[in-house]
């Protein structure tokens, strides 16, 4: 339907993975790589909230898919210096948030956030919608 009203639209591959996706991955590389264990916020179904847990797994952390804080399990902590926390790309910021106040809730003093890069691209739209708005 896009392309019928939108003919010069430029799509990616099917089998290429969204700018924001990829820089998730990266940045749970280099966390995994300080933590022992990474706690992936997100939904079951979220296909790129798995990846997140594996890659971490891939790269040696210990690694956990949560809906939010509440499905933390206080074994997981046993012997864990350090915590990772990631979220999906459709995981809302409380969540994260939700996780973080948990961890200060136990005496944790120390956050660190960890950026892979800084996100700053922008889409223009199709010629054709920029026509119509204006």
């Amino acid at each position: 339907m896009l392309r019928r009203r939108f003919p010069s639209l430029v799509t990616p591959a099917s089998d290429d993975i969204c700018y924001a996706t990829q820089n998730r991955q990266i940045a749970v590389k280099r966390l995994a790589e300080r933590a022992d264990l990474v706690l992936v916020i997100g939904s079951g179904n979220s296909s790129n909230s798995q990846r997140l847990r594996e890659v971490a797994v891939d790269c040696g952390a210990r690694s956990y898919l949560i809906d939010d804080a509440s499905r933390i399990d206080a074994r997981w902590l046993e012997g864990t210096r350090i915590v990772g926390v990631t979220a999906g790309a459709s995981a809302p910021e409380h969540l994260v948030e939700g996780v973080v106040d948990y961890f200060k809730a136990l005496g944790v003093t120390e956050v660190e956030e960890v950026e892979a890069m800084e996100e700053r691209v922008t889409f223009a739209p199709p010629f054709e919608l920029a026509r119509a708005r204006r």
